[in-house]
């Protein structure tokens, strides 16, 4: 049986120039349908919060390796557009960290049973924040904010001028993805930091992100790890392994 063509695409991006726009305006039909939905998902998982969060509106490349990306304002209970029949939902935007440990594996991590994707495998990340007091969100920004979600997902320190902006992904329902890389760490130093940051959230009242890990050494690694994994996964691990992607007929 044939493996299905990858949905991601990955591009080479070396500077990246994110610029504000308006989130396009919804019609009353559209936006009581958004609402209907959110208010499902909410019943069913009382822990989805409908903070802030900076959606993609487009991109544009200025040059070779430069990447421009329009962003929004929006809350999270917009993405729940993507099941209203006709509406335009601007597309999620995300920052991850491929870690890797000093021996040449990488780092893969299971999203726990209170998130809104229970099971899954990924890279530690989270969504963009869209900037505070009309300030630009720029691209030391973005890296403070993967290097953020690196600390408080997996107890990991590192210095956002440390963190390389690696690759930029487009998948599922146009997502995009900005990928850093950091630098490498010794096994123990994950599996500790994990345990650090779970106590913290543990702490105050709550459940962490992540409740495993996985450190993979090669693509196939990846098929060994129960339970679904985030689209990106894959292509990003082939391209860090340098493996290309082969399909068979």
């Amino acid at each position: 049986m044939s493996e299905p063509p990858t949905p991601v695409d990955l591009f080479d991006v070396e500077r990246l120039h994110p610029t504000e726009v308006q989130a396009p305006p919804l019609s009353p039909e559209d936006e009581a349908a958004r609402d209907h939905v959110w208010d499902s998902k909410v019943e069913a998982n009382p822990n989805f919060f409908d903070g802030p969060v900076a959606a993609c509106a487009g991109l544009r490349w200025l040059g070779p390796r430069t990447l421009s990306l329009s962003w929004a304002r929006v809350t999270y209970r917009h993405h729940a557009l993507r099941r209203v029949p006709g509406a335009t939902a601007l597309a999620s935007w995300f920052v991850n960290v491929i870690q890797p440990t000093d021996d040449g594996r990488v780092l893969t991590a299971r999203m726990s049973p209170t998130t809104a994707t229970p099971g899954r495998w990924q890279l530690p990340g989270g969504s963009v924040e869209p900037s505070q007091d009309g300030e630009a969100l720029g691209e030391a920004e973005l890296a403070g904010q993967a290097a953020r979600e690196l600390v408080e997902e997996m107890g990991i320190s590192v210095p956002p001028p440390a963190l390389r902006l690696w690759t930029v992904t487009r998948g599922r329902h146009g997502s995009i993805g900005l990928t850093y890389l950091a630098p490498a760490l010794p096994e123990w130093a994950l599996h500790e930091g994990l345990a650090a940051a779970a106590e913290v959230e543990h702490a105050q009242g709550r459940e962490p992100e992540l409740d495993a890990i996985a450190l993979v050494r090669t693509p196939a690694d990846l098929d060994g790890l129960a339970g679904p994994r985030a689209d990106y996964l894959e292509p990003v691990v082939r391209r860090y392994m340098r493996v290309p992607l082969r399909y068979e007929s």
